[in-house]
């Protein structure tokens, strides 16, 4: 997609972190935009803030687990501005713990945000923009969907984030196939950030009645928030920075794309072992003391 300039961004988790930015590059590439958002204050305030820099902005609550809820906003989009030609596939939420202690309702949480809303998103936008170009000689398009270097290794107490993830890459890189497979003249891309300054580690604030927390958090998870608290601060790309990567490489043509390349030596070491066939590699051999912190935070919390 070499265009940006009068088309159409849709931006699910538009209101905060990964998808504020998204919005505020759209924004100045004059692009118009349709920003979704479960938390209803944040959405209009991000609305106000971009409208009042001149861009052309709808805003609509939209909760991505609800098959519904994301032809709604399509159905907005297309009635507000006629097209849809580049969409970021992006709410995401997030969910620590020793696997086997992550009950029903989390893995419903996590599993109905981070890769039913990413479904949703690539089925009917998809189809949608097919539709589009068949009207349109000169109809280009793209979608991004954010997945995680969690997508692509699997660190401890961190197994229901860690299975979303990875069904996003896999969902991605096969979305990817298919479009190439009918020529279509739609690209698509996987975003796959590491530790990055966002609300993230906090999305538990906007987590949902039908998916509450019935009972206290466990050792595990206490533990896994605190490191995960930890390492989102002190990430060193921001937001913004990796919204920048994400648009150039948006107009490369890039598939991956990666807030830290220096985390692929982790992804390396994994395949090999898989190729190998040797038993998975320990995450934390060249940090122990972060292997050790963890695990005597489990305990202590016991």
């Amino acid at each position: 997609m070499k265009t940006f300039r009068g088309k159409v961004v849709v931006i699910t988790g538009g209101a905060s972190g990964l998808g504020r930015e998204f919005a505020s590059v759209a924004a100045r590439e004059g692009m118009r935009l349709v920003l979704a958002d479960v938390q209803g204050d944040a959405l209009q305030r991000a609305a106000d803030e971009l409208k009042a820099q001149g861009a052309s902005v709808i805003a609509q609550l939209c909760d991505v687990r609800r098959s519904e809820q994301v032809q709604a906003l399509a159905d907005a989009a297309i009635a507000e501005f006629g097209a849809v030609h580049l969409v970021f596939n992006n709410a995401g939420v997030g969910s620590g713990g020793l696997i086997w202690e992550n009950t029903e309702a989390d893995w419903e949480w996590v599993m109905g945000v981070n890769l039913w809303g990413v479904i949703h998103g690539v089925r009917i936008f998809t189809r949608l923009m097919l539709e589009s170009a068949k009207s349109d000689a000169s109809f280009e398009g793209h979608i991004v969907n954010t997945a995680s270097m969690a997508g692509l290794l699997n660190a401890p107490a961190m197994g229901v984030y860690n299975v979303s993830k990875h069904a996003v890459v896999s969902l991605s890189e096969t979305l990817y196939q298919d479009l190439q497979l009918v020529g279509a003249p739609i690209g698509a891309s996987v975003l796959c950030p590491y530790f990055v300054p966002t609300g993230i580690s906090q999305s538990h604030r906007n987590r949902p009645e039908d998916v509450r927390m019935t009972q206290g958090p466990t050792a595990s998870q206490l533990a896994a928030q605190a490191m995960t608290d930890k390492a989102v601060s002190s990430g060193k790309v921001s937001a913004q920075d990796v919204a920048e990567m994400t648009f150039k490489a948006i107009a490369y043509g890039d598939f991956y794309i990666y807030s830290h390349p220096g985390a692929l030596a982790g992804v390396q070491e994994r395949m090999q072992h898989i190729v190998a066939g040797t038993n998975p590699g320990d995450p934390y051999a060249a940090t122990p003391h972060v292997r050790e912190a963890l695990r005597a935070r489990i305990i202590s919390e016991k």
